[in-house]
């Protein structure tokens, strides 16, 4: 099964985090799939690749509670259906 989670990036005291699709058994450093994101909570920045995320969606991945309100407050879940997180 696949996932849309957080890898993190940067250094010490100032994380950035990728938002990446990865295997459910991998580690959080793991190999990913596709990187489809980033998210930058110092500078409350949010970047998304939309067909990317879509792909995997439709594919049936599923994203954790963090990466799924970072795609809330992005809007990215407005005009779409919610049904994503289950």
């Amino acid at each position: 099964m696949v996932k849309l989670r957080l890898k993190r990036c940067g250094r010490k005291q100032r994380a950035i985090y990728r938002i990446v699709a990865i295997d459910v058994r991998s580690r959080r450093e793991g190999r990913d799939l596709k990187k489809v994101g980033f998210y930058d909570p110092i500078k409350n920045q949010t970047y998304s690749n939309v067909p990317a995320i879509l792909y995997f969606l439709e594919k049936g991945a599923q994203p954790t509670g963090t990466v799924y309100d970072i795609l809330r407050k992005a809007e990215f879940f407005k005009e779409r259906t919610s049904s994503y997180l289950s």
